[in-house]
């Protein structure tokens, strides 16, 4: 299948302030692109990309002041498959743990693990281990956590969203990814694109979107596998552009300076032909 997706996003700045931008998808992705995934800037500023610790394509620019504002539009091919299902995929031990993965089983600055480290033993040391343990987790934050956008906290912790009980997708999130790490189950935060496709349409408006994935063992070996606390079902069409231990690492934009956002729009189609068939 064929996705359309892109966005505006304006920010105003009070002087010149530098920017780093985490806006394209994934270099594993990259090759999927139909169109090319080009940033456009208004006014137009120089930028340039580099790949951060965790792999992710960011941008760094330097706005001289006043609106910036950037923007997308693009197509990009997807299998049109669900997250991978594995019910028989294992815990891996942690000795046995590769290097490059050691830290998505630490706390990070919004998984902090030493708070609910208890507490995940307490509800989840029963559980079997490996992708039993890890629904299970995935089905507490998905009742613990009630949505809602209006109570977005940029400061919200895991231990915070599990105590007040309320958050978006990235909460979510933090709390799943949390209660895995103190179970001894890495596992690592993911931001992207997810569209109502094969679902019904949300009418809220289309935001990016958060969810995690956990190292586990499968049938192939050791791989990382998808999971999403706050809609807690396989999706299809999900487009990641950044990985990381939590948000921090993830953020989308980064300003060294005031820069308050004016403008936030994101889209996420399937692309349909001329007679409103859609291309699969």
């Amino acid at each position: 299948m064929k996705i359309r997706t892109g966005y505006t996003i304006a920010y105003d700045t009070y002087g010149p302030t530098p920017m780093t931008l985490l806006l394209n998808v994934r270099p594993e992705r990259q090759r999927d692109l139909v169109t090319e995934e080009t940033i456009t800037f208004d006014p137009p500023v120089a930028a340039r990309r580099y790949l951060d610790a965790f792999g992710n394509v960011a941008t760094r620019i330097f706005v001289p002041g006043g609106r910036i504002t950037m923007s997308a539009d693009f197509q990009i091919e997807d299998s049109g498959r669900p997250d991978a299902f594995a019910p028989n995929a294992w815990q891996i031990p942690i000795q046995d743990v590769p290097d490059e993965v050691l830290q998505y089983l630490l706390g990070s600055r919004y998984c902090d693990t030493d708070k609910l480290s208890q507490d995940a033993w307490n509800l989840f040391g029963h559980t079997n281990e490996g992708w039993p343990r890890v629904q299970a987790i995935v089905d507490y934050a998905h009742e613990r956590l009630t949505f809602d956008y209006m109570q977005a906290d940029a400061t919200r912790s895991a231990h915070d969203g599990h105590s007040q009980r309320v958050g978006v997708c990235r909460d979510f999130a933090h709390l799943a990814i949390t209660l895995c790490r103190c179970m001894n189950i890495p596992a690592r935060y993911a931001t992207g694109y997810l569209g109502d496709i094969g679902v019904p349409k949300d009418p809220a408006p289309m935001d990016f979107s958060a969810w995690f994935e956990v190292y586990l063992r499968g049938p192939a070996g050791p791989r990382w596998y998808t999971f999403d606390a706050r809609h807690n079902t396989p999706r299809i069409a999900r487009i990641v552009m950044a990985y990381g231990r939590d948000a921090t690492d993830c953020a989308l934009t980064t300003s060294f300076g005031p820069a308050p956002l004016v403008t936030f729009q994101v889209h996420t189609d399937e692309v349909s032909d001329d007679n409103g068939a859609f291309v699969g």
